[in-house]
Formats: C-alpha cells, structure tokens, sequence
C-alpha cells in the first residue's frame, strides 16, 4: 500500500463530508431544488461517493511534507 493510497484514504472521510455538506446546502437552500429534494439528496450522496476517491487521490500528494519542501525552496 502507498503513502499516497493512505493519505488518500485518511482524507476521503473528510472530503466525502465537505463534498455531501457543500452539495447539500446547494440543494437545500435554492427553493426550485429545494422542491424535490428527495431527488436531490439521493443525487447529491450518490456523487459525493463518486466524487471523494478522485478528489482524495488528487489532494493526498499535497498533503506530504515532502511537497510543501519542494515549494519553500522553489520560492527562494
């Protein structure tokens, strides 16, 4: 198992959480959605699942110590 899977897997319970709240909010708070939310719940918790590995794959680079290195020194 990679660091990057692990790290990945460690975020993927936050971001799978940022991506349902920010997605639910959206459908909750504008009255045309708002409407037919449960439609839109469903819709919004099956992307979430969809969406949390890619994200958490692509920010899970980030979050090494290694890369914030690489960024100070290319700043000097």
């Amino acid at each position: 198992m990679s660091v990057r899977f692990q790290i990945a897997a460690v975020l993927c319970i936050v971001v799978n959480s940022v991506i349902f709240g920010i997605g639910a909010i959206t459908v909750l708070s504008i009255p045309a959605l708002a409407e037919h939310a449960k439609y839109g719940l469903p819709a919004v918790i099956l992307i979430s699942f969809l969406v949390t590995p890619l994200a958490s794959w692509f920010l899970a680079p980030r979050m090494r110590n290694r890369y914030w290195q690489r960024r100070k020194a290319a700043a000097r």
